[in-house]
């Protein structure tokens, strides 16, 4: 008995040598072929895979343990909603992601009906899992980009969280469907339903009176590791309490994220948690592509390649006539259909469901996932063409945006309205001089107009979109873009505009070298005085009073812009590095002082 446990230990170790090995090797290469992270972990497991060079045998197993990467995942997002905002929501997750499953389940059954000539039930148990889509691949780039937080990333954040929902009723349905004797100790699909409200609403109060007290108690001991205990503690309770009742697992975790919304723990919740859900999402990938029936493709190609062709078209189209149908643009409804147009994990849960249902056979279950896997594979792809539409129609996208031309005569321009540009117009607005808002990203412009601003469309630093903006009236054009605007491009601004006084966000110390010679009101490093008074602020922990923590900051500002002078008339970012404070060269003593 010990010997099998050894070897069985052995086993799993090599094996996670092997996927861990094969998964960073094709992650570096498609990375730098700009493929993404996602395709490069599905190519490694296939590799590996029993179907592929077989050095790994299990991958149902590795599935099973790698699933927990979705769970983690769904936690973090939990963590970004206040209930309030789900509230606000609601018409999305049950209006727009009833209408997703119900209408791609529905059409993709026809289409497989049609294609197979299966049974008008094996049709809907294959053709229901495939609406859905994939939460592992779609959250973690919305997340990535920040895009989670705009109105087209809700949208498509509702869908995903209704399909989460919509496996109960999923495998209801396929249970009424089933064709093997009934499971005695299988809850009905009734009590499934009533399970799933009970368990969130204990969740909820749980959050309440458990949970929340539990971290201020954790908080107080100022352990770090017992905050990681203490996250995957909460994670892995929700979870299996949600499993125990034969519910969604992610679902769980979901909830339980977000009752820890409103916590002042959360940032570092995130913080602890994230690395173990960036590694079991990538091992899921590779189980995923572990499961790819190369055989299965071999066999039938024209029908996998074709199948997989048509389910993301038919999503992407169903996605899009719904998105257009719920108000939102062209251009976002053509992102959203092709960012939800791939199969999902939960396929295959639902599969297995329908083949000890014995509503199909095992084959086409190993036949559609190898459809699944393949239209997962489809994304990275689908998202470079979505980027390239971008660049190719950002004109058309902003020809349903007000230009500057419509803006009124105003004392102040500000052009790039982000992080940076929202502070500085705020600002102006606090003391009642009129500003032009102006930005060349359109989901900004939509976004900022979520909170009451007028933001025009345009690149700013066009000579003529600054005319049409008034600047030959302005007083002052402050360019707040995010990157490194090129002297080449504000000197024609200082020639055609010499009443108006320039301001300029820079990068770094070499663009603000680069920008020296111009004739510019004023240049700010992007993070320099935020730095600054960080570094106050650490001084008074380290007990330096007010008038010290001043002489120190009058210091170090007359140094830096000394070193500044010195490296732009030598064009060396080198000159005067002795006036650098380090270890060997602190301030000197304020006259007077003690020891």
């Amino acid at each position: 008995m010990h010997d099998e446990a050894a070897a069985a230990a052995s086993l799993v170790l090599r094996d996670g040598v092997i996927m861990l090995g094969a998964a960073m090797l094709f992650v570096m290469l498609f990375r730098r072929l700009g493929l993404g992270a996602v395709l490069g972990y599905l190519v490694a497991g296939a590799l590996v895979g029993p179907h592929g060079l077989a050095f790994v045998a299990q991958p149902d197993e590795m599935l099973h343990v790698a699933d927990f990467g979705i769970v983690l995942l769904l936690f973090l997002v939990g963590l970004e909603l206040h209930p309030a905002r789900l509230w606000r929501l609601r018409a999305d997750i049950f209006g727009l992601g009833l209408l997703q499953v119900t209408l791609a389940g529905l059409a993709i059954a026809g289409l497989v009906f049609v294609a197979t000539g299966f049974s008008v039930a094996a049709s809907l148990a294959i053709g229901l899992p495939l609406a859905l889509s994939s939460t592992a691949q779609v959250l973690p780039s919305l997340r990535a980009d920040g895009s989670i937080n705009t109105p087209s990333g809700e949208r498509a954040f509702s869908i995903l969280l209704f399909q989460d929902l919509s496996i109960v009723p999923l495998i209801t349905i396929i249970a009424a469907l089933s064709r093997a004797p009934a499971d005695p100790l299988a809850p009905p699909g009734w009590q499934l339903g009533l399970y799933t409200i009970g368990a969130i609403g204990g969740l909820v109060l749980a959050g309440r009176f458990l949970i929340n007290p539990l971290f201020r108690l954790v908080g107080r001991i100022s352990e770090r590791e017992l905050f990681v205990v203490a996250g995957l503690f909460i994670v892995l309770a929700a979870a299996a309490v949600m499993q125990a009742l034969h519910l969604s697992t992610a679902l769980g975790a979901f909830v339980a994220g977000v009752m820890l919304a409103d916590s002042p723990y959360r940032h570092e919740l995130e913080a602890d948690i994230d690395p173990f859900r960036s590694i079991l999402l990538g091992l899921f990938f590779v189980a995923v592509g572990m499961m790819l029936d190369l055989g299965a493709i071999a066999a039938r190609p024209a029908f996998v390649i074709g199948m997989a062709v048509a389910l993301v078209l038919l999503k992407a189209a169903i996605l899009f006539g719904l998105a257009k149908a719920f108000g939102m643009d062209t251009r976002r409804a053509l992102k959203l259909g092709l960012l939800l147009s791939q199969g999902g994990e939960f396929a295959f849960v639902l599969f297995a469901a329908a083949q000890g249902a014995l509503l199909i056979r095992p084959e086409a279950a190993s036949l559609f996932g190898a459809i699944v896997t393949l239209s997962m594979a489809t994304t990275p792809f689908l998202m470079m063409l979505n980027d390239w539409l971008d660049r190719r129609s950002t004109r058309s996208d902003g020809a349903g945006l007000d230009g500057p031309e419509l803006s009124p005569t105003t004392s102040a321009i500000v052009v790039g309205y982000g992080r940076f540009g929202q502070t500085v117009a705020q600002m102006l607005m606090a003391k009642g001089v009129s500003v032009t808002l102006i930005d060349s990203k359109p989901s900004q412009i939509e976004l900022s107009g979520d909170f009451g601003m007028k933001v025009y469309y345009g690149d700013g630093t066009r000579l003529d979109l600054l005319r049409l903006a008034g600047a030959g009236d302005a007083k002052a054009l402050l360019f707040c873009l995010d990157g490194q605007i090129q002297p080449r491009r504000l000197q024609p601004v200082l020639d055609a505009f010499p009443q108006a006084a320039v301001f300029v966000r820079a990068f770094d110390r070499r663009h603000l070298m680069e920008l020296a010679p111009l004739d510019l009101e004023c240049t700010i490093r992007e993070v320099f005085e935020s730095a600054v008074a960080m570094g106050r602020e650490a001084l008074a922990l380290f007990c330096v009073d007010a008038e010290e923590a001043a002489r120190v900051e009058a210091e170090y500002r007359d140094r830096d812009r000394q070193r500044l002078d010195s490296q732009t008339a030598a064009n060396d970012l080198h000159a005067m590095k002795d006036l650098m404070f380090r270890p060997d060269n602190p301030i000197e003593k304020a006259a007077g002082a003690g020891d």
